[in-house]
């Protein structure tokens, strides 16, 4: 026998016991952001690589480690995306949505990169985006922060979650600090762990990431980036944490968070969790004005932020906060035993859904005894079975049999099911 194929490392089926858990997240989130007045937009996987490398940066660890990159029949350099916010302005800018124009967008769908698979983070991992365009004042900013705090109360997820919030000034103040830092830290580089030795010469401020506490320790005396700013980046920063402060908004200003691409400018963020065992971070964010430009388009501020999914989805289980009935994908399990009775079922469940669009319902196909039929409607996790066998067959009726509550069994007609349905409570 030939070898079974198994999925690439990393990159994981989606099994249907999981599904309804994905659909309860996505939709939670489709239904906030339109409330919001945020539209969906949708883009390719693959792009061309200069994207990302003018975007990222070249000396970042994803453009260097962790792309899959690739060239195609005619010799052109692809990659599968690994974040969206790229991808987002290039297609804003290619089909003219930029222009004097504000736009809010959301997206969602997989990237893509090669680092080492850990639970909640994979080589295809799933994201939910937010970019908005063309607004440059700190009201947007805060509002996408507001919007997200709504969505962990809607998740249950509100006494779970911490927000960090920095800035990192303007492009000038940051490559002001930018300087300091690198003084700083050069004169004590063989006291920094290797990774950061490295980036000490490619991204600096990454520095001020490190895991590693001999560094960390270092990082107590080191310039502090907040000493560096402009006057109009701290009004923006003072701004947007009084409106955070009007609205309730806990939250800490951590100015080692300088989040991992260069194209970020003034405020960042980032919503942590210590319910996964370390700490982890499920959505971060904040504010791009450089980066339209960066990319061939005109001046353009721009603030969002990206959610993973996977992530939020183990933080959901792990505080066993998903709802009951989303892990119910099934109201009423018909079983037909009998003659003809195969075509009845059929009929009886369509008229059903006419009648009653909400209710979930799923007829046995490829007979089988009652025994069986009865054990199959048990497992599907219905509330109720609709038996047909003989003896309704001959009368026209359905005997209804409650599989999870004490309502027993009882027989109706056929045209009373709908209606009783109806006054049942799922």
């Amino acid at each position: 026998m030939a070898n079974k194929i198994q999925a690439i490392r990393g990159m994981n089926d989606i099994l249907p016991a999981q599904s309804p858990v994905w659909q309860y997240l996505e939709g939670t989130v489709k239904e906030l952001l339109a409330s919001y007045g945020y539209d969906e937009i949708r883009m390719p996987i693959v792009e061309q690589t200069a994207l990302f490398k003018r975007s990222i940066g070249e000396v970042t660890d994803i453009v260097e480690k962790e792309m899959y990159t690739f060239d195609d029949r005619n010799g052109d350099s692809l990659t599968l995306r690994p974040e969206g916010t790229a991808s987002c302005v290039r297609a804003c800018e290619e089909h003219g949505l930029l222009y004097n124009q504000t736009q809010r967008l959301w997206y969602t769908g997989p990237m893509f990169r090669h680092e080492r698979p850990q639970k909640g983070r994979y080589r295809q991992f799933y994201q939910i985006g937010v970019e908005t365009f063309g607004m440059a004042t700190a009201d947007i900013d805060a509002e996408v922060i507001l919007m997200t705090a709504r969505l962990w109360k809607q998740l249950g997820l509100t006494d779970a979650v911490t927000l960090q919030l920095n800035t990192l000034g303007s492009n000038e103040a940051r490559a002001r600090y930018r300087d300091a830092l690198v003084e700083f830290l050069g004169e004590r580089k063989d006291q920094l762990d290797e990774d950061s030795q490295r980036r000490l010469e490619t991204n600096p401020l990454r520095v001020l990431d490190s895991k590693d506490p001999a560094t960390q320790a270092l990082l107590a005396d080191a310039p502090q980036l907040h000493d560096y700013l402009d006057d109009e980046s701290r009004e923006h920063f003072d701004l947007l944490r009084s409106i955070l402060d009007a609205a309730g908004i806990q939250y800490e200003i951590n100015q080692r968070l300088v989040r991992g691409l260069d194209y970020y400018c003034k405020t960042v963020f980032e919503w942590v969790t210590d319910k996964l065992g370390s700490q982890g971070t499920v959505c971060a964010g904040g504010r791009y004005d450089g980066l339209v430009e960066q990319l061939g388009g005109k001046p353009t501020p721009a603030v969002g932020f990206a959610m993973g999914v996977e992530r939020l989805i183990l933080l959901l289980e792990t505080l066993e906060l998903i709802p009951e009935e989303v892990l119910q994908t099934i109201d009423v399990y018909i079983c037909p035993v009998g003659e003809g009775s195969a075509r009845v079922g059929l009929l009886l469940a369509d008229r059903l859904r006419d009648e009653h669009s909400w209710l979930r319902i799923q007829t046995h196909c490829g007979g089988g005894s009652f025994k069986s039929q009865m054990k199959k409607a048990d497992k599907s996790g219905a509330r109720f079975a609709l038996l047909l066998g003989d003896d309704e067959m001959a009368n026209g009726t359905v005997t209804v049999k409650d599989l999870r509550g004490e309502g027993g069994q009882q027989t109706l007609s056929l045209t009373d099911v709908a209606e009783w349905l109806a006054n049942e409570t799922f």
